[in-house]
């Protein structure tokens, strides 16, 4: 079916793919602008699922004015782009940490609570003195 777009639904369309394609432009831009792997990683990330999610709106409004129906169909994309990206960004940012500390080169600090830090106080609580055992630790 060729049916031509209303004005509002063709400048709706128009607004999201070059929203789209900026937000693009943005994200790979970042890639020449960062400096380290740790840095770059989230550039492109981030910004390309919320690309994708411009171009996803474009789709389904052009395809559902265009068939007289809703067309959800594009939004599978984006899903499988919103849960791919961040498990593939883990995964590069493991490999590279690890390939980093193996050469000795410096890596950002580890944010975990089992790699020897002393915990972080609960929310609302006063500071420990240092060198002193937790509550829970005492023994009566």
């Amino acid at each position: 079916m060729n049916a031509a777009l209303p004005a509002w639904a063709d400048a709706l369309v128009a607004v999201l793919v070059l929203a789209g394609a900026l937000l693009a432009l943005l994200g790979s831009s970042g890639l020449l602008r960062l400096r380290s792997f740790f840095e770059r990683v989230h550039a492109p990330a981030i910004i390309a699922t919320l690309a994708c999610w411009c171009i996803v709106h474009a789709s389904v409004i052009f395809f559902s004015v265009t068939e007289g129906g809703l067309a959800l169909h594009a939004w599978l994309t984006a899903l499988f782009v919103a849960i791919t990206v961040p498990v593939m960004s883990i995964f590069l940012m493991r490999a590279a940490l690890f390939r980093a500390r193996q050469a000795g080169e410096p890596v950002p600090p580890s944010l975990s609570r089992s790699s020897g830090q002393t915990p972080l106080p609960a929310p609302g609580s006063a500071p420990r003195p240092q060198g002193s055992a937790p509550p829970d630790a005492i023994k009566k």
